[in-house]
């Protein structure tokens, strides 16, 4: 068999014997490994390869015994598990410090805000009352409500902005 004929039934089903591979070894670089490895074996037995009547079968039981091998030999413990579908929930030290500075800037911007928005602010933002109950604490009308709101969000976002920047704007 000359190496044309072996790439002519080999690489066609190349990429399923490495998404086997990556299913059943989850690390992409040890399910790149298990995929050099069959189609290595496989050269080497090129002259064997027409005995077989389906070649893509055949490689695909050598693929899932080289993993289920590699995965209960003592190589195993030396794996990095990695699933892509693995969210961590925890935040990084660094995300969280940045988080809480993030948190006290905004903190320190409502402070400076004009009285009546830094009460609309904290009423409506952090304390999570509607808008018409705040008109009633207030003794404001509704709209008026609403422009405070407005502009005390606009302001801390520019100036949260503009601290962020460190201008470089």
């Amino acid at each position: 068999m000359t190496q044309a004929e072996f790439l002519n039934i080999v690489m066609p089903f190349k990429d399923k014997v490495f998404r086997l591979a990556k299913r059943l070894l989850v690390s992409k670089e040890e399910a790149e490994d298990a995929t050099q490895e069959i189609l290595l074996k496989l050269w080497n037995n090129k002259t064997k390869i027409e005995e077989y009547k389906n070649v893509e079968a055949f490689s695909m039981t050598m693929t899932k015994n080289f993993c289920l091998d590699k995965l209960k030999s003592k190589h195993a413990q030396n794996l990095k598990i990695v699933h892509s579908n693995y969210q961590d929930n925890n935040t990084s030290l660094q995300k969280q410090i940045e988080l809480n500075d993030s948190v006290n800037w905004v903190a320190k911007i409502i402070e400076d805000l004009p009285e009546q928005q830094k009460m609309v602010i904290q009423l409506r933002d952090i304390e999570q009352y509607d808008l018409d109950e705040i008109a009633q604490m207030l003794d404001m009308n509704n709209t008026a409500v609403r422009v405070a709101l407005s502009r005390a969000r606009k302001s801390i976002r520019e100036k949260l902005t503009n601290t962020h920047s460190y201008g470089t704007k």
